[in-house]
Formats: structure tokens, sequence, C-alpha cells
């Protein structure tokens, strides 16, 4: 018989704090150059959007893939826009700076005058939707699956699901247990990915989670689905997966 998850009360900043030191031991080779962790250097803005939005239950879980360049490497934030962060959800801190630090990706922190197409549209989204930032996090509260941010040696971004088996299992073995702390601490019915792969993560990390499973697509501009209407795609999967906005 599946079960939900027990009751867990760990607090999302101390599920943070326990995997931001797991993978910290982690080590990773070529063509992984550059590897961030801004659950480590961008800890304060990190801990106020836990601390600030994540105290369960919460209905629904969205979970992404891992951080932007330009969003959470920034901010510590999931899918931190600078701008959404800073001026929609009232977060703001001092930010450091990972080791090694790419040349061709500048950790700024709220100085970075990138924004992240993702997270404006994410949270962009949650915003029109739903106007105050509390009014959404009632019902929803968005994490990452995985920390890290991983570069090769000319800046471009690679993906965790590109990592070789043996790299890729150490870190998802930590993932998945923050996963199922996240979910144990929120309780959520519905527990859904955002985009292909995180709920795959979602699937094998939890496979008798006893609620809802599903995906929406993802927000970024390589998905040709998010530039024809991100929002409208996103409202249509929740609803399909039972979510009522």
């Amino acid at each position: 018989m599946k079960t939900t998850p027990s009751p867990d009360p760990m607090h999302p900043r101390a599920i943070s704090a326990q995997l931001a030191q797991g993978v910290r031991a982690l080590r990773f080779e070529a063509p992984v150059t550059h590897v961030y962790n801004p659950l480590d250097y961008a800890r304060a803005p990190h801990e106020q959007y836990l601390e600030r939005y994540g105290k369960g239950p919460r209905e629904v879980l969205l979970l992404g893939m891992n951080p932007g360049p330009w969003g959470m490497a920034q901010t510590g934030v999931p899918f931190g826009d600078v701008r959404m962060v800073r001026d929609w959800l009232g977060i703001e801190a001092a930010v450091g700076k990972p080791r090694p630090e790419h040349p061709k990706r500048p950790v700024t922190g709220f100085a970075c005058t990138r924004g992240e197409v993702s997270g404006a549209r994410l949270w962009g989204w949650a915003r029109e939707a739903f106007g105050a930032p509390e009014n959404f996090f009632k019902q929803f509260f968005v994490a990452n699956y995985c920390p890290l941010s991983f570069m090769e040696a000319g800046g471009r971004n690679f993906t965790p699901d590109k990592l070789p088996a043996r790299e890729r299992d150490a870190l998802f073995t930590h993932c998945d247990t923050a996963l199922r702390a996240l979910a144990a601490h929120f309780q959520p019915r519905f527990l859904l990915g955002i985009g292909a792969f995180a709920h795959k993560r979602i699937l094998a990390a939890l496979p008798d989670f006893d609620g809802h499973t599903g995906r929406i697509p993802h927000p970024s501009p390589a998905n040709p689905q998010a530039n024809r209407g991100w929002a409208q795609a996103a409202e249509k999967a929740l609803r399909e997966c039972g979510v009522k906005l």
C-alpha cells in the first residue's frame, strides 16, 4: 500500500544545509571544469527565501532541475531572476564568490544586470496570477532538485543528467535524500516537475508517493513550447494534473 512520507520536523533551511554539506565533497571530471554551489556562497538570500516562504505544509511542490547561471547562481533562489527576487519576492542580501569562478560566468549577486528568462517567466506568472507573493506561497513552493551549476571550459552550461554514471549517482543520492525530506516537510498533494528531468527524479526518489505526480513545461527559452506562451501552457498542465488555481 502506498503511503505519504511521514511528517518530518526538519525545516527546509536544515535540509538545505545538509544537502550543501553532502555535495561539497563531490568531485567532477572533464568536460566539467567549474562547479558553483549557491547554497554556500549565496547562503544569505537562500536562507531568506526558505525562512520567509518555506514553512509547510503546502498543496503543491514544484521542482526544477538546477541553478541557472543568471538566476539561482546569482541570487540563491530557485529560478532566481534578480529583478523578480528583489522586487517581487522582497529578498536581497550579500552574495559571495564561487571558487574557482569562471571568467565567462561571473557571480555579482544582486548587482547582476542580466536577466534569467526562466525565472522571469515563472515568477512573472506567479505575480500576475496571485498578486502578492504570500498568496502564491499559500498554495505553492518552488525548489530545485540539484543545488549545483556545472560549466565546461568554454563556459557552456552542463546539465546534471549528462554526468558520468558514477558522478551522477553520487550526486543524486544526496539530492534524492533532500527531496524526500522536503516532501516530508511540505506534505504536498501534488509533487510536480518543472520539465521532464525533475519529473523523472520525483518518480525515482519517491516511488511510493501517495499524492499526485506530474509535470509542467519548463520555462526555458530552449523549450519551444515555452516560447509560445509559457504561462498558458503551465496553467493548462496544472489543471490537467488536478491543481485548482
